[in-house]
C-alpha cells in the first residue's frame, strides 16, 4: 500500500488546493479515524472533536509530509494522539461539572457555594473574547446545535470547532477567579 499511486496523486492534488482531492482523502480515511476513536471508547461528540482535530492537523501539515504514501500511518498516529488528548482532558474538572447544583436536602452553605461558583463562571465567561463566548454559547445550547449549523453561524470550518472549543475552555479554566474554585472541586 505504500506505493499507492492513487494516494500519492490525491495528496499532490490536495496540496495544490484541489477540494475534490481533499474530500476524497477525508472520505477514504475517515473510517480509519473513526475506528481508532471507537477503540479508545470515546463518546460521539469526542469522536467528532478528535476527528476534526486530525483533519485540522492534516490541513496544517499537508505541505510538509515528505512521503505521501505514508499518510495512513500519519493519520492513525495523529488520531491516537488526539484520542489521548481527549481522554486527558476528560480527567480534568469539566466546567459543566463545576456547575452541578447541591444535592437535594443540601445546606444553605452548599447552595451558597454553588451560587459563588456560578457567579465566578459568569464573570470569567464575560472576560473571554467575543468569538469564544459565541462558540461556547452555541455548543452548550439546549437543544444541542449541530456542528454544521455552528460552522455556518460563526463562519468557521466544522473541523475547527472542536480545537477552538478546547482552547476557549482551557482559557476559561485558567481564569484567576475560577482557578481556586476549580481546585476546590477537583480536591
Amino acid at each position: 500500500m505504500r506505493d499507492d499511486p492513487t494516494l500519492v496523486a490525491l495528496v499532490d492534488r490536495a496540496r495544490g488546493g484541489d477540494q475534490a482531492a481533499w474530500d476524497a482523502l477525508v472520505a477514504r480515511y475517515a473510517p480509519l479515524v473513526h475506528g481508532i476513536c471507537r477503540r479508545y471508547r470515546l463518546q460521539d461528540a469526542d469522536i467528532e472533536d478528535a476527528g476534526a482535530a486530525v483533519w485540522l492537523r492534516l490541513v496544517e501539515r499537508l505541505a510538509t509530509i515528505r512521503e505521501p504514501a505514508a499518510l495512513p500511518g500519519w493519520i492513525a498516529t495523529t488520531a491516537r494522539n488526539e484520542c489521548l488528548r481527549v481522554l486527558r482532558a476528560r480527567q480534568r474538572v469539566s466546567v459543566v461539572d463545576f456547575l452541578d447544583g447541591p444535592e437535594p436536602g443540601a445546606t444553605d452553605e452548599d447552595w451558597l457555594l454553588v451560587e459563588e461558583r456560578a457567579i465566578a463562571l459568569r464573570a470569567a465567561f464575560a472576560e473571554l473574547p467575543e468569538r469564544c463566548r459565541r462558540l461556547l454559547a452555541l455548543l452548550f445550547a439546549d437543544p444541542p446545535m449541530p456542528y454544521a449549523q455552528i460552522s455556518a453561524e460563526l463562519a468557521i470550518a466544522v473541523g475547527a470547532i472542536g480545537p477552538n472549543r478546547q482552547r476557549c475552555l482551557d482559557r476559561l479554566r485558567r481564569d484567576p477567579a475560577l482557578v481556586p474554585l476549580l481546585t476546590e472541586v477537583a480536591g
